[in-house]
């Protein structure tokens, strides 16, 4: 019997999928719980336009994540710190000042998907990677001076 999966279901599949079971599976389980539907002609052309028009958005966010990261590749931010003796920094240079830094330019980024690479000691130009999407990051350069 073929079904069309309504929700992700161990060992048989994710959501839109067409998937062969045993008749009793999908009669006595699979339907009655609304984890799946009968393929019929109708539910499987629903499912087909479903899952193109889902490959579309992933696409569009894809594309609008590639554009962002170009975006800020170009950028570079300065994070002024208070320095003691012997050039040692009073605190530490967080992904929440990146954040902050690249809010005043006009660029909105969750500080949980900004990562400093290597350890921010002291005034100096460092590297920061920016998650954008789950495939695509972008490096910018953190200025860190005094002030």
């Amino acid at each position: 019997m073929k079904v069309i999966l309504k929700q992700d279901v161990k060992k048989l599949g994710s959501k839109g999928d067409i998937v062969e079971v045993a008749e009793g599976y999908g009669r006595n389980f699979l339907i009655p719980h609304k984890l799946a539907a009968p393929a019929s002609a109708e539910n499987v052309n629903i499912a087909r336009a479903q899952a193109a028009s889902k490959k579309r958005k992933k696409q569009q966010e894809t594309d609008e994540a590639k554009l962002l990261a170009a975006q800020l590749d170009k950028v570079s931010v300065d994070i002024h710190v208070r320095i003691g003796e012997g050039g040692k920094l009073f605190g530490s240079v967080t992904g929440k000042d990146v954040a902050d830094a690249l809010s005043k330019k006009g660029i909105d980024v969750d500080k949980r998907k900004i990562f400093i690479k290597g350890e921010v000691t002291g005034i100096g130009v460092y590297d920061a990677v920016i998650k954008v999407h789950p495939e695509i990051t972008a490096v910018i350069k953190v200025n860190v001076v005094e002030g």
